[in-house]
């Protein structure tokens, strides 16, 4: 195999190809670099910085000789999306179809896709399992889930073999904070600052977080199962954001009391994935529970800011 994988310089994407170059895997990276960094990037990969959209993509595909892609590369903020949905729509979108084009050209086995649980909008149940209807309510959700149609058209005309995931809120070490950061990266950051997190609404709105190394590990298994399936990566677990703050204070062994404004448009109120379907199909499950997911990524934003007493301590639980 020589995989392709967008994004690889970004939060999630480095994570996939580091775990597939640890296992002997010819990885090369395509990142913009707008929001993925150099340092993320792992120097056994072969880097091209170049923007999906773009028809140099193509290079790529004739130079490497790609067997399979995990396209992580995409716009992954809902506020944003709301802002200029046009940007969100042209990166997730037509990104998303000029891989698929060069994918067809050129014979590439399989694309696995990463949407997103945006893609079901407000839940009719929980636990939200693939089966739920796809009701977006943001342009995100929508340019998430336009890709998925896609998939599935290049698989019947085509013979494209793809698999599909729609992660849960994903967090880990290397989300930046002060980027397009996830709840869980704004408030560890602020906490290790000294100060009180800021919460949209009451905070007893429910998430389900997955770490990000679970992630990249449903990522490298479907390289070989789940052909043209559609799978929730996620924990099977809902958290209330009030209870995310209380166990981040546990851990740092802190008491800092939120802030509270207003709640936020195009926010979901709850929201947690069954993960059944990965377990049986891809032989996957989730490694991290959200308190040790959370002393993991802890104790890597303390190294990060240069406070390696600080990451020890967490680590052996001494804060």
């Amino acid at each position: 195999m020589k995989i392709l994988v967008t994004g690889g310089a970004g939060f999630i994407g480095s994570h996939v190809v580091d775990l597939l170059i640890n296992e002997g895997h010819q990885v090369v990276v395509a990142d913009i670099l707008s929001t993925g960094k150099r340092e993320n990037l792992n120097d056994q990969a072969v880097f091209y910085q170049i923007d999906i959209t773009s028809l140099e993509m193509e290079t790529i595909f004739q130079q490497e000789k790609i067997t399979h892609v995990i396209h992580q590369a995409a716009q992954i903020d809902v506020q944003k999306s709301l802002k200029d949905p046009m940007f969100d729509a042209r990166n997730n979108i037509l990104g998303t179809i000029n891989l698929l084009e060069l994918c067809r050209k050129y014979n590439v086995d399989k694309l696995i896709y990463p949407s997103s649980a945006a893609v079901y909008g407000t839940p009719l149940y929980l636990p939200v399992d693939e089966e739920h209807p796809a009701k977006a309510m943001s342009p995100y959700g929508i340019s998430k889930h336009t890709p998925e149609h896609y998939l599935r058209m290049y698989k019947k005309l085509y013979d494209l073999d793809y698999t599909i995931f729609r992660y849960a809120n994903v967090y880990g070490p290397r989300q930046d904070p002060r980027g397009e950061g996830g709840v869980i990266s704004i408030f560890v950051d602020r906490l290790l600052d000294g100060k009180r997190p800021v919460i949209y609404g009451d905070g007893e709105q429910t998430r389900d977080f997955i770490h990000v190394t679970d992630i990249a590990r449903a990522n490298v298994r479907a390289l070989s199962a789940g052909n043209n399936r559609t799978y929730n990566i996620s924990s099977n677990t809902k958290n209330s954001i009030n209870r995310l703050v209380e166990i981040i204070n546990e851990i740092l062994g802190t008491d800092y009391q939120p802030v509270y404004k207003g709640e936020r448009q195009g926010d979901i109120r709850d929201s947690f994935l069954a993960n059944s379907l990965a377990i049986k199909e891809l032989e996957w499950k989730p490694d991290f529970d959200l308190y040790s997911g959370m002393v993991n990524t802890l104790a890597y934003y303390a190294r990060w800011k240069g406070r390696e007493e600080v990451a020890a301590a967490i680590e052996e639980g001494c804060v």
